[in-house]
Formats: C-alpha cells, sequence, structure tokens
C-alpha cells in the first residue's frame, strides 16, 4: 500500500458520511450511513472524492484508441468532458460525438489507480451508480500490478484480472456478473465463469449501490448491498498471481462484440456516478491476511 492519505483516514474514522445531491440524476438521499466492514477490518486507504477535481496522487486517466481493448467503439480521453469530480461524486460520462453509431464515435473514461494505489489481499467496497442502456458497458475492476500496458513486464492473461462487477447494458439492467480472469498451463486464457446478481426489483441504473470484494489467501467473495453471492478458492499454483499487488480500475466501454452495440434507442451522455472508494485490510493476527 502506497501513498496513505492521513487526513482522508482521520475524517473517515470519525464520523458519518453525509452527501446532499444537487443533481437529479444523481438520485440519492441526504444521508448515507458510514459504511462497516465488520470486525477485524483496517482502513488503509480511501478516496471520497471531496476535492475540487480527481486527485492525481491516486489516479490516472487512461488514454486509447477506440478499438483497443474487445473491439469497443469508444475511445478514452483525459478530458474533464469524460471525467471530473462533482458534488463529492467522481463522474465518468460517455459522450456520443457523432450522428452515426459507430467506431471512433464516443468518448469516455478509464481510471486506474496503476502505479500509484496497489494492494494484495484486501476489502475493496465502493458505492456506485451504474449507468445502462444498449451497448453500454461500466465496470468496477482490478488488474495485476505487473502488467505490461502500465509499464510492467507481464502480459495480460498472465497478471490476473479480478472484475468486482461489470454490467451489460443489452442484457438484463437488473444484473451485474462477478468474474476472474487468468492464464492456464499453457498461458491461454480463462475464467472461473461469470455468476450473475440480480436485484429484486427495479434496475441498477435507479439507485447507488454497495459494491465489495473480500480478498484473502484462500478465496474471493463478491456481495452487493452486504449480499454474498459468489466465491471463489484461489489456493491452486494456477492462481500465484492472484496473491500480488493489484490496482484499481472504473470505466464506462461503449459498444463491443461482448457487450452489444449501441443505437438510436440508446441515451446519451451516460454517467457512472461513484460516492467513495474504500479499501480495508485485515489487522494482525486475524484470519486470512
Amino acid at each position: 500500500m502506497t501513498n496513505l492519505n492521513l487526513h482522508v483516514l482521520i475524517g473517515i474514522a470519525t464520523a458519518a458520511i453525509f452527501v446532499s445531491c444537487t443533481r437529479v440524476q444523481h438520485n440519492c438521499t441526504n444521508t448515507i450511513i458510514a459504511y462497516d466492514p465488520g470486525p477485524g477490518w483496517s482502513l488503509v486507504w480511501a478516496d471520497e472524492f471531496n476535492g475540487a477535481e480527481l486527485d492525481t496522487n491516486n489516479w490516472n486517466y487512461q488514454v486509447e484508441e477506440a478499438g483497443r481493448f474487445n473491439g469497443e467503439w469508444q475511445r478514452y480521453t483525459d478530458s474533464t468532458d469524460n471525467a471530473y469530480v462533482e458534488d463529492g461524486k467522481l463522474v465518468i460520462r460517455a459522450m456520443h460525438c457523432e450522428e452515426t453509431h459507430g467506431m471512433d464515435h464516443y468518448t469516455s473514461a478509464r481510471l486506474n489507480t496503476a502505479n500509484k494505489q496497489a494492494w494484495t489481499h484486501g476489502k475493496i467496497v465502493s458505492r456506485i451508480k451504474i449507468p445502462g442502456g444498449k451497448g453500454i458497458w461500466p465496470a468496477f475492476w482490478m488488474l495485476g500490478a505487473n502488467i505490461n500496458e502500465n509499464g510492467g513486464d507481464t502480459r495480460w492473461p498472465l497478471t490476473g484480472e479480478i472484475d468486482i462487477f461489470e454490467l451489460y447494458g443489452t442484457r438484463n439492467p437488473a444484473v451485474v456478473e462477478a468474474n476472474i480472469h487468468y492464464a492456464d498451463e499453457k498461458d491461454d486464457h480463462t475464467s472461473m465463469g461469470a455468476v450473475r446478481y440480480e436485484l429484486d426489483e427495479g434496475k441498477f441504473s435507479d439507485s447507488f449501490h454497495v459494491f465489495s470484494l473480500e480478498w484473502d489467501t484462500e478465496e474471493i467473495r463478491w456481495a452487493v448491498d452486504g449480499n454474498e453471492y459468489a466465491v471463489i478458492s484461489i489456493k491452486g499454483p494456477e492462481f500465484t498471481e492472484f496473491h500480488k499487488d493489484f490496482f484499481l480500475l472504473y470505466n464506462i466501454a461503449v459498444g463491443s462484440p461482448h457487450a452489444g452495440f449501441p443505437d438510436e434507442t440508446t441515451p446519451f451522455p451516460q454517467h457512472m456516478y461513484i460516492d467513495w472508494v474504500r479499501v480495508y485490510q485485515r489487522r494482525l493476527g486475524t484470519a486470512n491476511q
């Protein structure tokens, strides 16, 4: 863990968080109860997004051309049109920039903490309102810190990937998916196979939800609003990379063979609102550190 922000930690430890939303589309209540990670956890890093702009001590804007990942139609920019801090939220905004729909007709943001913040094991939690719509693919996820796209020496999927959530807008807007990606004995891509969580009512774009990942020496566990829905063992030799540092990412992808493609029925701009993100680790002497 690097760049520990003691001011942020003290503020979280001493008070509940009170947020006033001035934008109608935030769709949140005035009072938010401070998140309780449960016994045995200590806060080691957080970003509450309470400043005037994104803290670049923590975050990178990843600039990429359209089509760079998964045949996606958007290009990722470092523009504050696509990612900015407002009303105590990090906002990622995907925009349609042409009259027609196709490759490079959209802009969006992909933010990560590569080379700035990374952890081995812990509890990663974020309160997010997810966008939705045909061809919209928002995600909160993690990559191995040694990946070559950020100056490391290891290519994907050998680095490992942990998807805290993905939502495929062309599919069910009430469903998010959890997954991990890694390399098999031939260094080819494999995954655990996505596990789905479905809301009892409504869709994820209606309101904020708390997404959490608990990750230790034996297992990874996923939960939405405290409801655990996926568990996978990472004790075998094929999971060695999952016991090294990982960094965080947020993004909205637009259009791909995986997520489907937007059309005239897809509203733009699309917004993902991140209220806060926090990382906890086990106190010394507690289980499965």
